[in-house]
């Protein structure tokens, strides 16, 4: 495979799943990992995306500012945050994972909606403190630097003790039999304790994720109430979650 065409490939990984493995490209890519650091580097200098420890990550991953062009695929985003904002009614109690697009749910929640938002998130939390009516309680402890949001025994103790309404779960990976997977254990660990703090589930992803498998598992598909995509429910691609999970 060409230079390009690995630069290439890398660069569809990092936008769709947010961060990649320099392990784990290198396996999909059949090179080294010494080829595939020398290629991750030569793309965070042309600012095509960020070089982190053992990996990348997507440039619009830990943004705070939705106004820019790196958000990748924004407008589906964007859809599958008007279908996951319709479910909120006034007086739930509400748990935002982190990622772009739960980033963009909390932006599209109307500012005149009285809910109360639990968040490990720092660029959501940041996000839902404009809205007058929203309460915001950000769920503290060591903070993944990264991703930006926070990890470890504080944030899983908190979630230990609440039961919210609902859910909206950002995912890595998605599979019909392999369930929901991550590749980072303790962002598994605390996606599980948000799973056991909720009531309703909501997957919240772009349908190129939902397809795709990672190393650590969350949970299976049954643990899950609804899934949400850009796609419409009657759309091929959907099909092996149908009479498994309710499809938005």
């Amino acid at each position: 495979m060409l230079k390009e065409e690995r630069h290439q490939v890398i660069l569809n990984e990092v936008r769709i799943h947010n961060k990649v493995l320099l392990t784990d490209i290198a396996e999909l890519l059949k090179v080294s990992s010494d080829t595939v650091r020398r290629d991750i580097k030569e793309l965070h200098d042309k600012n095509k995306l960020k070089r982190v420890h053992g990996g990348a990550i997507s440039l619009g991953f830990n943004h705070y500012n939705y106004a820019n062009n790196e958000i990748y695929s924004l407008e589906k985003k964007s859809r599958i945050a008007e279908k996951a904002v319709s479910m909120l009614k006034a007086g739930q109690v509400v748990l935002l994972t982190g990622g772009t697009t739960n980033q963009e749910i909390a932006r599209l929640i109307p500012p005149y909606l009285k809910i109360t938002c639990f968040t490990p998130s720092l660029p959501i939390a940041v996000q839902l403190l404009p809205k007058p009516n929203i309460e915001v309680i950000f769920i503290g402890g060591r903070v993944n630097k990264d991703s930006q949001i926070t990890v470890g025994g504080g944030p899983i103790g908190v979630l230990s003790e609440l039961r919210v309404d609902i859910c909206f779960l950002g995912v890595n990976s998605m599979h019909p039999t392999d369930g929901i997977t991550e590749f980072d254990w303790e962002i598994v660990q605390l996606k599980k304790a948000m799973i056991r703090a909720s009531k309703k589930v909501v997957v919240s992803s772009i349908s190129e994720k939902i397809s795709s498998v990672q190393r650590y598992k969350i949970c299976d598909i049954d643990s899950v109430d609804i899934l949400i995509t850009e796609l419409e429910n009657t759309d091929p691609k959907l099909e092996a979650y149908r009479g498994k999970i309710e499809l938005m």
